[in-house]
């Protein structure tokens, strides 16, 4: 995390999680960002987890800059070694997201911003009816 912190996956068991791939210099992932964090705004409090991991390309200080002046409300990663978006099946392409389910299985994985956000609010919803 930005903070230096750690999160482990025994962490997110239980919750309805999107890993959004980004970069500080991806002009789809900026654009995306706001709608992002409504989205988590409408289902965090339902246990459901947003995280935006920045790739190992990215600069920190830009990542760092980035979430305070935008007040990201979700975790906000640095992949300094790429090993997260390696886990997630070599993610090369930003943004790319994948949303877990609350038993820790992949539900769905876009690469590009979500075609209709009103289909992500619909998968959300039905997963957290399910935890």
């Amino acid at each position: 995390m930005i903070d230096g912190a750690r999160v482990r996956q025994q962490e997110l068991l239980g919750k309805v999680v999107l890993v959004n791939f980004w970069a500080s210099s991806c002009v789809n992932c900026i654009k995306e960002m706001p709608a992002l964090v409504q989205t988590h705004e409408r289902f965090a409090p339902r246990g459901y987890e947003t995280m935006a991991v920045a790739m190992a390309y990215d600069r920190p200080d830009f990542v760092l800059h980035f979430a305070s002046t935008q007040q990201l409300p979700f975790k906000v990663a640095l992949d300094l070694q790429g090993e997260v978006a390696q886990a997630f099946g070599r993610v090369s392409v930003t943004p790319t997201s994948v949303l877990i389910g609350a038993d820790g299985r992949i539900v769905q994985r876009w690469v590009g911003e979500p075609e209709s956000w009103t289909t992500l609010h619909n998968l959300i919803e039905s997963k957290l009816l399910r935890t």
